[in-house]
């Protein structure tokens, strides 16, 4: 057995030790848990911060490009924000042990339906260190046991962030090696757990189309796939031109490196002289990169810089502030546009024909469907469900943003009084 081999299983026997003693915990007793993190990670700060300079430094040296680096930075603000995001949790009803339904049948015997936790989930994901505290403190809640693996980039700050989170838990009752982190950079780990069905009950991959998919094609255990998303805005011939430039410029503008941002825009074909140069003037004053084809490029004309839209360019997560731009001919060429080359993540409809709008909404086939508003929503606390696990562009067992119920599954529960089945 090998190293990274003996971590993983000696971690995960540990993990699923603690399982049943974990899904026992009262609500109070993990809020406990919780409030005691929240507290850590402030009073731990200047930790996380040297531990995340460190991952940044070495990131630098390798030349990790800049939505990377972003998401893997670490400020002594967004420390404050992971801190309160932990509080958020607290305040989420906790699902565990809800009823979901409850009838009599005609045998006599009550029969319910019960929200259960899902039992160890293993998560992997990129370079984002915040994963580390935010997933721990969903499975926390839920009553949920964790392994997380996250990526080599961001590995002095997960370690640092673990420990915050394994240790304040633990002095509040929570059992030990409820949540565990694989140390091990080795690529060769995350085939080890996607192998390890006698041990993890489902899989989690958080990151791009690379690792989503080696995930998918590889993992012998249920995954649940948050998903990439190349996420497109749809401008109709009957949009309002001002409402239209808003919500492009926000959708792809505001956080260009989250899975939701902007990625290809599409526009009327009717309407793109009217449109179109004012919008990429507002673009490029942004800093945003065009990427487009001639005749886009004659209509924008010589004040802005664009470059020539690429093969491949039209099915691609940019995580930047760069996008494609193309002209479609009405509604039908532009849903079978979107899919074509979306990922079934966020999609989005500018128009003021109501009629038109419900039509996108219906057959577009998406996780979220927008009318006249920026995919940026696409986010738990944005849809009123707290904190996420991610955003799930699969159909089984959830969809769009994955709250704490869906860290859930459920049992049925049957109550009788010495019933006997004729």
């Amino acid at each position: 057995m090998s190293e990274q081999e003996s971590e993983l299983l000696t971690k995960a026997e540990l993990a699923v030790r603690a399982r049943r003693s974990l899904g026992l915990m009262s609500t109070s007793q993990k809020n406990a848990a919780l409030q005691a993190i929240s507290g850590a990670l402030i009073r731990r700060m200047d930790e996380i911060i040297i531990a995340n300079d460190a991952d940044m430094e070495a990131a630098r040296r390798d030349d990790v490009q800049d939505y990377i680096l972003d998401r893997l930075l670490l400020t002594p603000e967004r420390v404050e924000d992971i801190a309160s995001a932990v509080l958020e949790v607290v305040e989420l009803p906790d699902p565990v042990g809800e009823t979901i339904e409850s009838r009599t049948v005609e045998s006599g015997i009550i029969v319910d339906r019960r929200r259960v936790p899902l039992g160890l989930i293993g998560i992997i994901f990129e370079s984002r260190p915040n994963v580390t505290v935010d997933i721990s403190a969903l499975c926390l809640k839920s009553g949920n046991c964790v392994i997380l693996r996250g990526g080599k980039e961001a590995i002095n700050s997960n370690k640092v962030l673990y420990d915050i989170v394994h240790s304040a838990s633990v002095s509040e009752g929570m059992p030990v090696g409820w949540v565990q982190l694989i140390e091990s950079t080795d690529r060769g780990v995350v085939g080890e757990m996607l192998s390890l069905r006698s041990h993890i009950d489902v899989v989690i991959p958080r990151g791009g189309k690379g690792l989503v998919s080696y995930v998918a094609d590889n993992s012998r255990i249920p995954i649940l796939e948050t998903g990439y998303g190349v996420c497109h805005t749809y401008v109709h011939a009957n949009a309002d031109f001002e409402k239209a430039s808003n919500i492009v410029i926000n959708a792809k503008v505001r956080r260009p490196s989250i899975c939701n941002a902007l990625d290809s825009l599409l526009i009327d074909r009717s309407i793109a002289e009217a449109f179109l140069p004012d919008l990429a003037r507002k673009l490029d004053r942004a800093g945003v990169e065009l990427r487009v084809g001639t005749e886009c490029s004659r209509i924008i004309g010589d004040g802005v810089a664009v470059l020539d839209l690429r093969d491949g360019d039209l099915d691609t997560e940019w995580n930047a502030l760069r996008m494609a731009i193309t002209l479609v001919d009405g509604l039908d060429e532009a849903i079978e546009h979107i899919q074509d080359h979306g990922s079934g993540h966020s999609e989005a409809i500018v128009t003021e024909d109501k009629l038109v709008g419900a039509i996108f909404l219906d057959e577009v086939d998406a996780a979220a469907v927008y009318l006249n508003a920026s995919t940026q929503f696409t986010d738990g606390g944005e849809f009123g469900l707290g904190a996420e696990i991610g955003i799930s562009t699969q159909k089984l067992h959830a969809r769009g943003p994955m709250g704490l119920r869906e860290m859930t599954t459920y049992k049925w529960v049957i109550t009788g009084d010495g019933h006997v089945r004729a």
